[in-house]
């Protein structure tokens, strides 16, 4: 994985079912996970491997989701030699997922 999280920036992240009363829109999202066609926004992380967070998988705005994905799957997908990167915290503004253009399509 390009641009991994540290584990500091990953203990800020809301723990599982903490921002469960906040409705979808409202949701932070923490990170963003990327490679080609692919987006995970994460906002939250149960503090060992698993995510919660809104899911775009090749471009398919239609069947996007809000679901779980792991963090050792994350790091384990690779296309040729492309793997998944992560937003730097220089490059990811922490911000609502209303405000996030691949979350508001749907």
């Amino acid at each position: 994985m390009w641009n991994e999280p540290s584990k500091e920036r990953l203990d800020r992240i809301p723990r599982l079912y903490e921002t469960e009363n906040v409705p979808l829109p409202d949701k932070l999202i923490h990170l963003h996970f990327f490679i080609g066609g692919c987006d995970w926004f994460i906002a939250e992380y149960d503090g060992e491997d698993l995510f919660f967070g809104y899911a775009v998988l090749n471009g398919d705005y239609d069947n996007a989701e809000w679901g779980y994905v792991s963090f050792s799957e994350l790091k384990a997908v690779k296309v040729g030699f492309l793997e998944v990167d992560c937003e730097t915290e220089d490059a990811w503004t922490i911000r609502k997922a209303s405000q996030i253009p691949a979350i508001r399509i749907k």
